[in-house]
């Protein structure tokens, strides 16, 4: 098959030179074509060391959104005591980051559709460096705010470009698999960007946590600059030139299984930052821990993202990804609702962090089918539709993570207020996936 747009990615030639593989190609050509493998996405003709090189580096950058919304956790309640300010006041900083975050995806997504990978993320990368900086000599909590809320925009770009670089590459049951590890990585690094924010807070005080970011940032940006191709051939950039961010957004908001996936996702990652908005709160402040041991616990809960997130990607290549979330959502609601009646009854931490550990893994269960089913749906506005899904959880979660705060009021946060939004966010959730997403109308994803 001939494809006349070369694709960026480098392949070994016969001769051992480096040579551009084709995009859209189905037969990989050697000595004898009849007989050589067909190739069904361009990302097929990667070698194994090629394909680990992108899940580290892709990796890398999704994980710069969550690291940016969460290593500084640890320090809410040293924020609190500098600023002479609330609790409420602190949280809306994270709620800022999330919201920038949520809106510079919805601007990066699209524009990656049109104008190609590269730019976007090389554009929004540096404004993370900036704004990190800033955030870092901010004299005020006004002024930390708004630099909170350009670095959770700077920050959009990795988790947008890196999932729609995946899904350019990649179709099918490997989709599932490369999506995965992205899973993996936007799933379990907010649970453990806590523990490292607190070690970082061993030494050094709150504004190097800041300047770190931007060292992380300015890593991700030169690595991007070198590293990181350009995946969307030059055809499907001219087919997207003549068409309107609006009727992009229009034909994957159209679809009733989108829609439904992404009201889980956002409910999801809303459960999910209820938790660790308040958690600093409640583990340092109700149980007494200091900010290494809290640290420590977020890294125990860790390892049910980590589970569930592999557990997923092997089920849904196999049972469909829709079946997966039909149990997690169910899992989610038992956990949280248990929080509930085990604070109630006084059983103290452990009677928390036990179902906790649950929820958690209900979570890892979800954010790579999530993923799933909304991009190999729309592989050809990939970058639109993984904007959508992104915006939406961090958006939401933004907007619903400050209510375990206005819930608890002056009698401050307990594990009952914080289950008692996480519960809200599983029923939303189940609900969506019954009535929207209906799994038996969801066929198995394609090879």
């Amino acid at each position: 098959m001939v494809d006349t747009d070369s694709h960026p990615i480098v392949s070994p030639a016969r001769d051992g030179r480096a040579r551009p593989a084709t995009t859209g190609a189905i037969r990989t050509l050697g000595s004898n074509p009849a007989t050589a493998p067909i190739m069904l996405h361009p990302g097929d003709s990667l070698s194994t060391g090629r394909r680990v090189v992108y899940i580290i580096l892709l990796g890398a950058l999704t994980a710069l959104g969550p690291f940016t919304i969460d290593l500084y956790l640890p320090a809410f309640p040293v924020l609190e005591s500098d600023f002479r300010t609330t609790e409420a006041a602190i949280q809306l900083t994270l709620t800022g980051t999330m919201i920038g975050f949520a809106l510079g995806q919805l601007v990066v997504g699209p524009l990656s559709d049109k104008v190609g990978r590269r730019v976007p993320l090389l554009a929004v990368t540096a404004l993370h460096v900036l704004a990190s900086t800033a955030a870092a000599l901010a004299p005020t909590l006004e002024l930390l705010s708004v630099t909170r809320v350009l670095m959770g925009a700077g920050a959009a770009a990795g988790g947008v470009v890196a999932a729609a670089i995946v899904r350019d590459l990649f179709g099918g049951r490997r989709l599932v698999v490369m999506l995965s590890r992205l899973a993996l990585v936007s799933g379990v690094a907010p649970v453990l960007a806590p523990l490292v924010g607190s070690g970082l807070l061993l030494v050094m005080p709150w504004r190097g946590i800041f300047v770190v970011l931007a060292v992380y940032g300015a890593v991700m940006l030169i690595a991007a600059l070198f590293l990181v191709p350009e995946t969307l051939p030059r055809a499907r950039r001219a087919e997207q030139a003549g068409t309107t961010i609006w009727q992009r957004y229009r034909s994957v908001l159209s679809d009733r299984v989108f829609l439904g996936v992404l009201v889980i996702g956002g409910m999801t990652f809303s459960g999910l930052f209820s938790y660790l908005s308040s958690s600093s709160f409640l583990f340092q402040g109700a149980y007494g821990l200091d900010a290494q041991q809290y640290g420590l616990l977020f890294a125990a809960n860790s390892l049910g993202v980590v589970l569930g997130v592999q557990a997923a990607s092997r089920l849904a290549a196999r049972f469909g990804p829709q079946w997966v979330m039909a149990w997690s959502t169910a899992i989610m609601l038992v956990a949280g609702t248990a929080i509930v009646i085990t604070d109630q009854l006084g059983l103290g931490m452990w009677g928390t962090v036990v179902p906790l550990f649950f929820f958690m893994t209900g979570c890892g269960f979800t954010f790579p089918c999530v993923q799933v089913l909304a991009l190999d749906r729309h592989g050809k506005a990939a970058g639109t539709a993984q904007s959508i899904i992104g915006a939406t959880n961090f958006g939401v979660a933004g907007l619903v993570s400050p209510v375990v705060g206005w819930v608890a009021g002056s009698a401050g946060i307990s594990a009952t207020t914080m289950a008692a939004v996480m519960v809200g966010c599983a029923v939303i959730g189940v609900a969506a996936l019954w009535l929207l997403v209906r799994p038996r109308t969801v066929g198995l994803l394609a090879p």
